[in-house]
């Protein structure tokens, strides 16, 4: 037997670009596939353990899918804003830990997730190095972050100014690094956490500058009582710093200050169930289950992939029949050579093992190459779930 496949090994090499191209189409209709059904299970198999990690997330009514891969995965989204004060009723109501999350801000295209210490304990974020953002100004990289800025407790990192030539907006906020997180291998890894606080501050509703009584004369537009009419002129601080920091204030309700969204921990099952019944009752805001929105999502790729495997069928069926007919006018072409073989004593049954040695071996080295291209698309293929 090795002798017959040292022949049909050497009849292969003998027609080189023949056997490549067969062992190619062979790989090519394993390998999609596989790597579809292998990436498709991985990303499922993540975006499901993410969603079960929180189980409920308030926010302005709108798209579903929106405010959940933006509250899960930090995804910049165009969706309403909820107030504060729904924040603050969730939380009154004693049913499970509240947590407010500002995302509409960047720093070097990183999200910003402006957000309580609850979020660190629920998400059990440690620190490898400093400590979280507990002050204005403060901001706590993850480890990915962390690592592609270069930057660690003591440096700064600006905001990104999301109107660059609309001078009314505020200009990018300098904050100080205090602390990085320890690698989770989740989106957390690729943002910069600040306190919520922090985040009004970066919409231009909290701001900080002098005092009044400090201000000069030429930016007094007027003095009534207690109250003084201050000049536009006059430039807010940048920077939140020991000395400045208890200047910066904001103007109206604190009710009304933005959030992008509120993930809820109930205490059970009983106490979400309640939650979710009693914001989604209004009809003004929604609380919805990310798992549930997971599966809605997942099932309308498992139907793309359905589609995509009636066609990789399709493809390995036309393969089949490529291959077939490849071999079959290989075998007429070497019509000469069998009848030599006979000739030289071979009897049918080892011309037949011959040629089916060499439709094998071609089998074998097209799944080794399917097997290549399929840890090559492993590796190389981009983390969908963290670029969300």
């Amino acid at each position: 037997m090795t002798a017959r496949l040292r022949v049909a090994l050497t009849q292969l090499r003998h027609a080189p670009g023949r056997s490549t191209i067969l062992a190619l189409c062979i790989a090519v209709s394993i390998a999609i596939p596989a790597l579809t059904s292998l990436l498709v299970s991985h990303y499922d198999a993540r975006l499901a353990a993410r969603a079960a990690c929180t189980p409920l997330v308030a926010g302005a009514t709108g798209n579903r899918i929106d405010l959940t891969l933006a509250s899960l995965y930090f995804r910049q989204a165009d969706f309403d804003s909820i107030p504060y004060s729904r924040y603050e009723e969730i939380r009154d109501w004693h049913l499970g830990v509240a947590i407010p999350l500002n995302l509409r801000f960047t720093a070097q295209r990183r999200p910003i997730v402006a957000c309580t210490p609850e979020y660190y304990e629920k998400r059990e974020l440690g620190c490898a190095s400093g400590h979280i953002p507990l002050r204005l100004g403060e901001v706590t990289l993850g480890a990915e972050a962390a690592a592609s800025l270069g930057l660690g407790p003591g440096d700064a990192l600006f905001s990104d100014q999301r109107e660059l030539y609309d001078i009314s907006k505020p200009a990018a906020l300098k904050m100080h690094v205090v602390g990085v997180f320890a690698a989770t291998g989740g989106p957390d890894d690729r943002a910069v956490f600040v306190d919520v606080k922090t985040a009004w501050i970066l919409e231009g509703i909290s701001h900080g500058h002098q005092a009044a009584e400090e201000v000069p004369k030429d930016r007094v537009l007027g003095r009534s009582g207690a109250n003084v009419a201050i000049s536009e002129a006059l430039i807010d601080y940048n920077e939140v710093t020991p000395e400045n920091e208890a200047s910066f204030h904001y103007h109206g309700d604190s009710e009304g200050l933005p959030l992008s969204a509120i993930l809820f921990f109930p205490d059970d099952a009983k106490a979400g169930t309640i939650a979710h019944a009693r914001l989604n009752a209004g009809r003004l805001w929604q609380m919805i289950k990310p798992t549930a929105v997971v599966e809605e999502l997942m099932a309308k790729v498992f139907q793309v992939k359905s589609f995509l495997d009636g066609v990789s069928l399709l493809v390995g069926i036309s393969t089949g029949c490529l291959v077939a007919l490849v071999l079959v006018l290989s075998t007429r072409m070497r019509r000469r050579e069998l009848v030599t073989l006979h000739h030289i004593g071979f009897q049918r049954r080892t011309v037949a093992t011959l040629l089916g040695l060499e439709v094998l071996s071609l089998l074998v080295v097209g799944i080794l190459l399917g097997a290549t291209l399929v840890l090559a698309g492993w590796l190389l293929a981009p983390d969908l779930v963290t670029a969300l």
